[in-house]
């Protein structure tokens, strides 16, 4: 594939000449992947409406880069190319991933692309030797050629800190607990469940499960690939409802066309699949069940007030403490034994809201107010006095399914 041609508007000397607004600052956006790209949306609406502020776009190089050019076309972003975006200055950027990014000149705010920073990676050296750090807040990363890459980094949860000290304390002063977007979004998100099921074909008081896998081989998809096919096969179809819920790395790596063949003979049977472009949250937000495993979504269907069973789960992949880590001591697995609707029927039954309580509290130290916070951040780095109006996490809009 081609590059994206370079951009004359609307930034560069000659910028001016052709650009019909004239905003004060200007504002990149660095899109990795699609998981990334699709939080970051969440941060750039934040400076709607602000005619002194030009967003643009560009996609830095990633291992699972694939559709990130699609989506940013398909929303009409003024997109750059990586050559472009690496030669200019901005005066802020932002990002949710940490690759290639000591190669920007703005000011830096970078962000979790999922449920806090959960995942651990390699190990420590020196001092931390033997110490797993959390995967985008490893001093390998933060750190290029002794200096802090990122201005700010931006924590869900004021627990992160202590992990940050850890693996990275030139960070810690750079750090800012703003909360956690999705949890917010999908708190908003509760009441408008009987719009989303219908949208998802489940209006008809049929239950709603929606079937979750993050990527790679120990996750759900890597570990019991069957279990949708037993799904469609077990669940009564006048009852049930399945949505198959994909981690967007798995379209990337393996190609959309794949992952619909590898589910044909379940989308023929009512499975329904979600694109790996389109906002999961009302998914989540309409589901009567959860199936997941240890990736971020699995977490964040415990603030939707739904059971929450576990396909396969990899502990030692999370670190202690997270959401991620408690979710698996608390949720039930899901046996090859049990027929599916007996473990549903029974999940429901023994459920209580409360069970999940510490998990919904360590996504975000700051409920309710991450919209308010990023944004306060956004404008001090910018330089720019903000908005008088109080932002405030919107409902998600439904998504189309794969049927």
């Amino acid at each position: 594939m081609s590059e994206i041609p370079w951009r004359p508007v609307p930034i560069g000397p000659g910028a001016d000449r052709w650009a019909t607004c004239r905003p004060s600052r200007t504002m990149l956006v660095v899109a990795h992947t699609l998981t990334s790209v699709q939080r970051l949306m969440d941060v750039a609406r934040l400076v709607e409406n602000d005619l002194r502020i030009q967003v643009v776009f560009t996609q830095a190089p990633d291992v699972f880069g694939a559709g990130v050019r699609d989506y940013l076309t398909g929303i009409g972003a003024a997109c750059l190319p990586w050559r472009q975006a690496t030669s200019s200055r901005f005066d802020l950027a932002i990002a949710a991933s940490l690759e290639g990014l000591h190669e920007i000149h703005a000011p830096l705010i970078v962000m979790p692309h999922g449920a806090g920073h959960n995942k651990l990676v390699g190990t420590g050296r020196g001092r931390t030797a033997g110490f797993r750090a959390a995967y985008d807040l490893d001093a390998q990363r933060l750190m290029h050629d002794g200096a802090l890459v990122p201005s700010s980094v931006v924590l869900a949860h004021t627990e992160d800190l202590a992990q940050l000290e850890r693996s990275c304390p030139e960070a810690v002063p750079a750090a800012v607990v703003c909360g956690d977007p999705s949890h917010d979004i999908l708190v908003a998100s509760r009441e408008c469940r009987p719009s989303y099921q219908v949208a998802l074909g489940a209006g008809d008081g049929r239950k709603l499960v929606v079937v979750t896998s993050t990527w790679g081989r120990k996750s759900l998809l890597g570990r019991r690939a069957g279990l949708w096919r037993r799904l469609v096969a077990e669940l009564p179809e006048d009852e049930f409802q399945v949505v198959a819920l994909l981690h967007p790395n798995v379209w990337s790596g393996s190609g959309s066309w794949q992952v619909r063949a590898w589910f044909a003979d379940c989308l023929r049977r009512g499975l329904s699949l979600l694109p790996p472009e389109a906002d999961w949250r009302p998914v989540v937000a309409a589901a009567d069940f959860v199936i997941g495993d240890h990736g971020s979504v699995s977490a964040y269907g415990t603030v939707t007030g739904v059971p929450v069973l576990l396909g396969t789960f990899a502990a030692d992949d999370c670190r202690p403490g997270s959401a991620q880590s408690l979710l698996g001591a608390l949720a039930p697995r899901i046996s090859a034994r049990t027929p599916l609707r007996r473990q549903l029927l029974r999940a429901a039954e023994a459920f209580r809201p409360e069970l999940y309580r510490a998990v919904v509290e360590r996504l975000s130290s700051e409920p309710g107010r991450f919209h308010r916070n990023m944004r306060r951040l956004i404008y001090r780095l910018l330089r720019l006095r903000a908005p008088d109006t109080v932002p405030v996490a919107l409902p998600a809009v439904p998504p189309c399914l794969v049927r």
